[in-house]
């Protein structure tokens, strides 16, 4: 994600469109996008305030109530792979994706055995087998 443009240029944006200017001649102008000129207004009419938004989901996604879960079941098992917590997860009413899982566990302050993929696994076992 990329970073909500200075806040001094915000103003100046607001300041020039306040002169009279239409958003298309103060995005030339100051050399942002139209879109950005009228994302700021609407910005402006509806909080008040020129700050940047927060960028990103507030409240950790639909896997934060099943955090707990997810570390009792690496705690009793010991090892498992994204896709079997994937099934896991399904069989109480949660569809995710493999990555998010992934994303959840490499969370600060996550306690997480090692888990491994399985053509890893298949690495692990004995010849012949």
């Amino acid at each position: 994600m990329g970073k909500p443009l200075p806040l001094e240029l915000r103003r100046r944006v607001v300041a020039y469109v306040d002169e009279g200017h239409r958003h298309r001649e103060a995005a030339r102008h100051v050399r942002v996008s139209p879109r950005f000129v009228n994302n700021l207004i609407n910005l402006r009419r509806q909080t008040g305030s020129l700050k940047a938004r927060r960028q990103g989901h507030v409240g950790g996604g639909k896997l934060e109530p099943h955090v707990e879960f997810v570390r009792l079941r690496l705690a009793e098992v010991g090892e498992l792979t994204l896709d079997e917590l994937c099934v896991e997860l399904e069989e109480r009413g949660v569809s995710v994706h493999r990555s998010n899982v992934g994303r959840l566990l490499q969370r600060p302050g996550s306690v997480i055995k090692k888990l491994y993929s399985p053509r890893a696994a298949e690495g692990r076992r004995a010849p012949g087998a």
